[in-house]
């Protein structure tokens, strides 16, 4: 017999005592489609991440977690996508209408699923990429320094070309571009795909030391008992629809979430202390 997931009513969710002042994002009943309409990714879709936070979206292959992250960054449309109704607000302000760069600057900030480093570039010039917003050279040099103390392995190889980097090294690098922006609200697509779980244990602890200085995180990830032992709040979709939604440490003890979702590989399975 199939598992099924319980639904849960229960408002928001990454916020402290359900205040709205503490909201960096809200989305509100989002839909999404691909292929002029012919393929519905999101199916009234809310959530809301809390100021300094960490909320993970959970859910299997094509459940519409991408989707979620490309249509909070503006990116739905470049990857043939449309947001066909719904809100989007990111600290105070109607995001849904304006440019990915527009939003960028307004303080978010991707680390796209894969990488996606410049490989051709070497690690400095990576990172001064993901600065290109910046033009304070202070703020620039501070963003640089902090990349620099959470990876101090890339200050190590600053003249290495990034192609030639291991995937551990390259996801390090991935994250530290996108620090260089000084972003309220980092987001992840699967952080953790085809690395080895001491590199996954490694970058569960720097997204808990990035968090802990005030950025908050929007975390995509089929690695649920990593996310789970991260975040403060998880929202699982399936289909195209939040199904369940509750504090982290409660879905982790709910044998139904275990049953679907903590069953599976070695790296899955991989233990942070919390």
């Amino acid at each position: 017999m199939e598992a099924t997931l319980p639904t849960s009513r229960e408002t928001p969710p990454g916020t402290r005592d359900g205040n709205e002042s503490d909201e960096l994002l809200r989305l509100t009943d989002i839909v999404a489609t691909y292929r002029g309409g012919a393929i519905r990714a999101l199916e009234s879709v809310s959530l809301t991440v809390g100021r300094a936070s960490i909320v993970a979206l959970l859910g299997a292959n094509g459940a519409g977690k991408t989707t979620v992250i490309r249509t909070v960054t503006g990116l739905l449309g470049m990857n043939g996508g449309k947001l066909n109704s719904g809100s989007i607000v990111f600290d105070g302000r109607r995001i849904d209408g304006r440019s990915p760069s527009a939003r960028v600057t307004l303080g978010l900030s991707q680390v796209m699923e894969g990488r996606r480093v410049f490989a051709d570039l070497t690690v400095d010039e990576n990172l001064q990429a993901g600065a290109f917003a910046v033009r304070d050279k202070r703020r620039r040099k501070a963003s640089y320094e902090r990349v620099l103390g959470l990876f101090p392995a890339l200050g190590d190889m600053r003249s290495r070309v990034a192609g030639y980097l291991s995937g551990g090294e390259q996801q390090m690098l991935a994250i530290g571009r996108a620090l260089m922006q000084s972003p309220k609200l980092l987001l992840l697509d699967e952080p953790s795909l085809g690395l080895a779980p001491l590199i996954v244990q490694r970058i569960g602890e720097t997204l808990r030391e990035i968090n802990a200085v005030g950025t908050s995180i929007l975390l995509v990830e089929q690695n649920t008992a990593l996310a789970l032992s991260i975040s403060d709040y998880a929202y699982v979709l399936e289909h195209g629809r939040v199904e369940r939604s509750g504090p982290s440490q409660e879905l982790r003890q709910d044998a139904s979430i275990a049953a679907l979702y903590l069953g599976g590989s070695a790296s899955e399975r991989v233990s942070l202390s919390t």
